[in-house]
């Protein structure tokens, strides 16, 4: 038996493509009520939102939304060509993921071959984004899974663990700090800071130290890892970061080093992320499944 009719398939897809309920009513030349009312069937019958409701803002798909309707476009289009006899072509099956800047040039390149290889006939894209960035992306349904740290997101985001990273202090090597096997956030913080550009790391990095009641002097925010390697190794200060490339030279040549902080709570996970805590598509449980195995770090 069928519980969704073509006719609630069609509306719903309408409400997908124009984005508000009064404009696909005025498209469909339908009521309104009639729209609210098939949708909430349709929702009350899969067991999960469609569709992002805000005040004053356009209905915005979830990942889910998307995927139902891409599916139920593809079901409108068979039922349409089985009336005019069409013969069917077959669908490609997209990922599109998502890695946070400063992971990228870590992690994004070995998840790409990994994906590729397990998923011969995936068509796969991907977009290196700020935390912000990606959260915007997955909401919207741009972006399927995110391979970021575990910071920002509410309960409307599913996750799973990768690994911990903790960050480390870059320094000179004449820096006084430098001849340390490790250092506390309570070390670094009576030394000038060199932070990100990228608004929510370094709250995260100031947040760290004023749990522990302290307040460090921010001397610059960098807009790359590498121009604050740059200016650590120059002397400028200490750049904290959880991405640290194992050269020990900067771009411009000049040594520096990178010490572990100790401090037990400055870890921070590193995640696959997806917008949605309803079913996910099969194709992304598998693509977690094998990202999972294969970036996961001991």
């Amino acid at each position: 038996m069928l519980y969704i009719s073509l006719r609630q398939y069609e509306y719903v897809c309408a409400i997908g493509r124009h984005g508000s309920l009064s404009s696909a009513a005025q498209h469909l030349n339908v009521s309104q009520p009639a729209l609210s009312t098939a949708l909430t069937r349709v929702e009350e019958h899969i067991g999960h939102p469609l569709f992002s409701r805000r005040r004053g803002a356009a209905m915005a798909l979830t990942p889910q939304g998307r995927r139902f309707i891409e599916q139920a476009e593809a079901l409108l289009n068979d039922a349409a060509r089985i009336e005019t006899s069409e013969t069917p072509t077959p669908g490609m099956t997209q990922l599109r993921l998502g890695c946070f800047t400063d992971l990228a040039p870590f992690l994004l390149a070995p998840a790409l071959h990994q994906l590729r290889v397990a998923f011969p006939n995936l068509a796969i894209s991907y977009v290196a984004a700020s935390f912000q960035g990606l959260l915007n992306g997955m909401i919207a349904g741009q972006i399927d899974i995110s391979i970021t740290y575990d910071l920002t997101m509410d309960a409307g985001f599913a996750r799973a663990k990768l690994f911990d990273s903790r960050p480390k202090a870059l320094m000179s090597p004449d820096y006084p700090l430098a001849s340390t096997n490790g250092v506390t956030l309570a070390d670094v913080a009576t030394h000038p800071l060199i932070l990100s550009t990228e608004g929510l790391s370094a709250q995260h990095i100031l947040g760290l130290f004023r749990r522990k009641g302290l307040r460090p002097t921010v001397a610059h925010r960098a807009a790359s890892l590498e121009i604050q390697r740059s200016l650590a190794a120059h002397g400028e200060g200490i750049g904290i970061s959880y991405a640290s490339p194992p050269s020990p030279v900067s771009y411009d040549n000049r040594h520096l080093i990178g010490i572990p902080i100790t401090d037990p709570d400055a870890a921070e996970s590193v995640v696959l992320a997806r917008h949605g805590t309803g079913p996910a598509d099969p194709v992304i449980d598998q693509v977690e499944r094998v990202l999972t195995d294969r970036l996961k770090q001991d």
